[in-house]
């Protein structure tokens, strides 16, 4: 917290510092520190330790005062975090007793000391900065989510009292209505309580029932001075009651004062729903509960101050009170709601899905909304951003534009930032409505408008020239039937930029058949000055909105919700070309969306994880144009986009693409070239086409359990090869890690060869060969039970090892090794080959052998996915067991394709050449910094696949992880990318294209 001033010592502190340290022990400098009823101090010792003393007011209950106490040692008990724990008295109670000089005769008190936390109440840590207030409300959601969690079990008989703060009793303020002087604030407060009344709470009357806080107000939230919250104080008003209620408090406090009190609150309900997902039920009736407490506290408020005018601590928020309520009573309770339920990931709509599922069965049978040919020969889709072509020049276009021959069409969530006028102006300072939420379609004025479907006229808007509108007509559709009759779910359709003399005669209530000519197109000044055309927009709830007040453009950052509201219209349009696009969205919502999309176990990089939207060569860029070194990506192979690669796969896309059933050049072309990169062998080389690497080493260990009639392998420690199920059963980083099922029975992990960390500690041809025994050692051991090897797996350089190179010789031992006990020897190229290693094509060439098997992946497409095994063809042969081998994607044309403009860059930019120049001055300038920093104790690798260990002594090798984690971010910051790789995560990976 901030510094507290200390207290004159009254009579009172004198006798409540003899108090501490008779029932404490405790003696120190006294704080103030404020409270609504009860006196609080804090308590500083002289060796620095802090504590919170609270006196609990006279007559107070003891059970309600054993109620807080219980509670906190419940948490305590719980293992939470970010609340105080209650500190004994020397005599063990936690509520021992004080004679205060209050009055004549003075008067019995109760102490309480609870440990002190850290951070500066919300009220005053939390500025004008919105994107501080969200991470600040994201942890506090998930703060009172874990809270909630610990108490669903907790049970008190003091927890079922009634209480004036719990807002399931909020009706019971009525009363006070005539406590308030202000009539507009009174007429408010009763229309919040009477719904309050009437349609909540009936609605909550099954929703779920636990004790909770009950008070995370703005002085009661700590927050750390990174801006998440530390913690949370004061339980004075827990209470029983619905669960929602601790989120409808939190949020009432926290979006006080707030441009957008609904995106203000949309961080924090949604982090208390990730971890303690809340009901629908609740969900829908959070927005009424937020405004209900500020009703309720209005309403105390009137009373406290009627009996005691001068308690300036009463009055403590209640001008941003009222000012937030008056926001929340011009919201609209229907769109706010669905921001909420879309925070929560509910459908915003209910309806939303049904109305699309039926309009995708029944499409077809919608008419065109114009009279005239729209199947595609004339359309014309535009791109109207704000720095395309046609945006700039539009009035232009249609200058020169034969309307009687073609349509332009605008996009549907097209993001037309050429709005720039106020009227789209959101309560976001930073953000303006862009995303279109119809589909326009461009033609002459008087074109005939036609219903698509049987419909009844919902809403006509005739005089709407002053908004650049034109006529608007809405009509209503329900799925179920055709014929406009009573059945199924509405929805409507919206026709904009009408000419209103052509819409005077329609009625609400009308009936309209499909195929009936409604409307006409207006004038350019009934199009907003643009040329003729139709807005066209589906809808599935009208939001309580008029004709007039239907939005046809929304904010970007609530689109979850906007495109609920209004689906893509090519549901009904079915235009035969891309008359949409993919809003895109902020980092965080695709953080967190794709969390429940692609589950948790899917990592991000770094602490604040980069939205990366375009690659150039040897950079990334963001969002915001920002180009990011890449030392990392080492799929990217010759360079992100590169334009070979890229013109290579484009060309034969554009020809065909299909299964290796059929023959194809491109296929047996680049099966040979990719055999001719590799080490002579007998009888020579046959390459196996797949998708992955994981699926490449799959497809490695079946051929050789084929091939040698065993089934058991040899790997090496702390080595990873792939996510398949086979595999991860062969890779140490997987299985002997977090989550792993531990080694089975067929699996036999040998020694990692470590030279920095290891028994042996130099690069010698005896150290390979002393460490390859550890193979030998695990086929002795397998023969010792009747078994023998099927294969052994390494890699040329050990990647999740550490990039630990090998030592020489370690090869060639443990494949004598392996050939002598009748198994193969499987070199995994997946991360390493293509020339890396900058001396040779493939790792496994610098340890002088030829493997029986080379698995590759990642850089083989430079991005595009595919993969191949390349094997003995006796080896193959022995497979070709009658049980025929097929892949559906691997070895398409257009993989194949691709592959070869892969080889063709690596020879024609003589990379391997770079790789090993480039490589060797890096490890040289990591070299002369190590000399300068012993926070560097290894440099190792080949060409550009490089590790530098960090340890926090040179002698004792104490990983220095966290040191690396620090650097990595730093490095991110100045806008060079690099990763973290070892079995202590203290290994600087880099491998960049």
């Amino acid at each position: 917290m901030a510094h507290l001033p200390v207290v004159q010592l009254t009579s009172i502190d004198v006798r409540l510092a003899e108090a501490l340290q008779e029932h404490y022990g405790l003696t120190g400098e006294l704080g103030e520190l404020p409270g609504e009823v009860d006196l609080n101090r804090t308590v500083t010792t002289p060796d620095g330790r802090r504590f919170v003393l609270r006196v609990h007011r006279g007559g107070a209950e003891p059970d309600e005062l054993a109620l807080q106490a219980d509670v906190l040692e419940h948490l305590a008990g719980r293992g939470a975090t970010g609340f105080q724990r209650v500190v004994p008295a020397l005599d063990g109670r936690t509520l021992p007793h004080v004679e205060l000089p209050l009055g004549p005769g003075g008067e019995l008190r109760v102490l309480r000391v609870t440990t002190w936390l850290e951070g500066d109440v919300w009220a005053t840590a939390i500025g004008n900065d919105s994107v501080r207030r969200a991470r600040a409300s994201r942890s506090l959601g998930a703060l009172l989510a874990g809270l909630d969690i610990c108490l669903h079990d907790f049970r008190h008989p003091a927890a079922a009292r009634s209480h004036r703060w719990d807002l399931a009793r909020a009706a019971e303020q009525l009363t006070a209505l005539g406590l308030i002087a202000d009539a507009e604030k009174r007429r408010s407060v009763e229309a919040v309580l009477t719904t309050f009344r009437d349609r909540v709470a009936p609605r909550l009357s099954d929703a779920p029932r636990q004790v909770i806080h009950n008070d995370a107000n703005d002085h009661n939230i700590l927050v750390a001075a990174d801006g998440t919250v530390s913690g949370l104080i004061d339980f004075g008003d827990i209470v029983e009651t619905w669960r929602i209620n601790e989120v409808a408090i939190a949020c009432a406090y926290t979006i006080l004062g707030t441009a957008d009190p609904v995106a203000a609150a949309v961080p924090l309900v949604a982090a208390y729903h990730d971890v303690s997902p809340l009901s629908e039920t609740e969900v829908d009736a959070l927005f009424d509960l937020i405004r209900t407490r500020y009703a309720m506290s209005i309403c105390i408020a009137a009373r406290q101050i009627v009996a005691d005018p001068t308690n300036e601590y009463l009055l403590v928020s209640q001008a941003d009170v009222w000012a937030t309520l008056q926001q929340l009573d011009a919201d609209n309770v229907r769109i706010a709601t669905m921001r909420l339920r879309a925070a929560c990931r509910f459908e915003p709509v209910p309806t939303r899905r049904t109305v699309e599922r039926w309009l995708e069965l029944n499409g077809h049978l919608a008419h065109p909304v114009l009279r005239r040919d729209l199947s595609g020969a004339g359309l014309t889709v535009l791109d109207l951003t704000a720095d395309s072509l046609d945006g700039r020049r539009l009035d232009a276009m249609f200058e020169i534009a034969e309307l009687s021959t073609i349509v332009p069409v605008g996009r549907y969530g097209e993001d037309r930032s050429v709005y720039r006028s106020e009227a789209f102006a959101t309560a976001d300072p930073n953000e303006r409505r862009t995303i279109h939420v119809g589909i326009d379609l461009f033609a002459p004025a008087g074109q005939e408008v036609v219903a698509p479907l049987d419909a009844v006229v919902h809403e006509v808007g005739c005089d709407l020239v002053p908004l650049g509108f034109g006529g608007i007509l809405v009509l209503e559709h329900r799925t179920g039937d055709c014929d406009g009759g009573e059945g199924g779910t509405r929805f409507w359709t919206l026709y904009g930029h009408l000419s209103s003399v052509s819409i005077e005669g329609l009625r609400v209530g009308q009936r309209i058949t499909a195929g009936e000519t409604v409307a006409r197109l207006g004038r350019p000044d009934e199009n907003g000055n643009w040329p003729p055309h139709l807005h066209f927009q589906v809808m599935t709830d009208l939001c309580g909105w008029s004709a007039d007040q239907i939005i046809g453009v929304v904010a970007r950052s609530q689109w979850d919700v906007w495109r609920a509201v209004f689906p893509n219209p090519n549901l009904v349009l079915g235009l035969p070309v891309d008359c949409s696009v993919t809003v895109a969205r902020d980092a965080q919502w695709l953080q967190r969306e794709r969390r429940y999309v692609l589950g948790r176990s899917l990592s991000l990089a770094y602490a604040e994880p980069l939205k990366i939207v375009r690659g150039e060569g040897v950079h990334l860029i963001d969002e915001r144009g920002t180009r990011y070194l890449d030392m990392v990506n080492n799929v990217c192979h010759v360079g992100h986009c590169h334009p070979r690669v890229v013109a290579a796969g484009q060309r034969q896309l554009a020809a065909l693409n299909t299964n290796s059933r059929y023959l194809h050049d491109n296929l047996v072309e680049y099966s040979r070239r990719l055999a001719d990169t590799l080490p002579p062998c007998e009888p020579g080389w046959v390459v196996f086409m797949v998708n992955s690497g994981s699926e490449a080493n799959d497809l490695a260990l079946r051929m050789a359990r084929s091939f040698t009639e065993a089934r058991d392998v040899i790997t090496v420690d702390h080595v990873y090869h792939g996510n398949l199920t086979s595999i991860v059963e062969i890779s140490p980083y997987k299985f002997a890690g977090p989550g792993g099922g531990g080694r089975a029975d067929h699996v036999w992990v040998a020694e990692m060869p470590d030279t920095y960390r290891g028994r042996l500690r130099d690069n010698s041809c005896a150290t390979g060969v002393a460490y390859a025994a550890s193979v030998g050692a695990r086929i002795d051991e397998m023969a010792a039970t009747g078994r023998r090897p099927a294969a052994f797996f390494s890699e040329g350089i050990l990647g999740t090892g550490g990039m630990m190179t090998l030592p020489d010789g370690y090869l060639a031992a443990a494949y004598a090794h392996v050939r002598a006990a009748g198994g193969v020897c499987i070199a995994d190229e997946v991360q390493l080959g293509f020339g890396r290693v900058g001396s040779h094509m493939w790792a496994f060439e610098t340890q002088g052998v030829v493997p029986d098997m080379v698995t590759m992946g990642k850089p083989i497409g430079n991005g595009h996915p595919m993969a191949a095994v390349a094997v003995r063809a006796d080896i193959a042969a022995a497979f070709a067991n009658g049980m025929e081998y097929f892949s559906t994607f691997g070895g398409n044309p257009v993989s194949a394709a691709i592959g070869l403009a892969v080889l063709d860059v690596i020879r024609d930019e003589r990379l391997m050449h770079n790789a090993e120049v480039v490589g060797t001055h890096l490890m040289q300038g990591v070299h002369a910094l190590a000399a300068r920093h012993p926070l560097i104790g290894d440099v190792r690798g080949r060409g550009l696949f490089v590790g530098v260990e960090l340890v926090r002594d040179r002698a004792t090798l104490e990983p220095a992880a966290l040191e690396l984690t620090a650097i990595v971010e730093a490095m991110k910051a100045r806008h060079i990318l690099l990763s973290t790789e070892g079995p202590h995560h203290n290994v600087l990976k880099i491998k960049p294209p």
